[in-house]
């Protein structure tokens, strides 16, 4: 089964629904804490939704049970008070506390689906570590980035 995670920073509107579109997306699950910030531009909840739905025909979906607290995150971005591995550890922890394994079941994702967060690339963001942590979890999951 393939799980897909996509970022939408350093991204136009164009490039970042397109990538959607033709990765033949269906659902968009945000894995953000926040969701509405003035920052996120057009990957705000409610904007984000719409178009989603009007352009690629996917559903939205909101679940901040895979993201960071507020302050892990704010540990890393802010205060940068930790490294990478310790905020890394720090969010496993949290993943295996939440039991998002026995939440989450495969068959979720059998519509083809993405997690989105604001980091371009995957290697520093929380996404991955998800997808990463179902994967060692449930067995046969392909992660692909967009």
């Amino acid at each position: 089964m393939e799980i897909y995670s996509i970022g939408f920073t350093k991204r136009s509107a164009r490039d970042f629904f397109e990538t959607i579109k033709t990765a033949g997306i269906r659902r968009l699950l945000d894995v953000r804490l926040n969701n509405s910030s003035q920052l996120a531009g057009f990957s705000k909840k409610d904007d984000l939704e719409y178009f989603l739905r009007s352009i690629c025909d996917a559903a939205y979906l909101h679940d901040p049970d895979l993201a960071p607290t507020a302050e892990l995150l704010n540990r890393f971005k802010k205060e940068k008070s930790s490294t990478w591995d310790e905020y890394a550890a720090a969010f496993l922890t949290l993943m295996t506390s939440r039991e998002i394994e026995k939440r989450l079941q495969p068959a979720d994702f059998e519509t083809p689906t993405v997690l989105l967060c604001s980091e371009f690339e995957p290697d520093h963001c929380h996404r991955r570590l998800v997808l990463e942590y179902l994967q060692s979890k449930w067995g046969n999951l392909e992660i692909r980035h967009l």
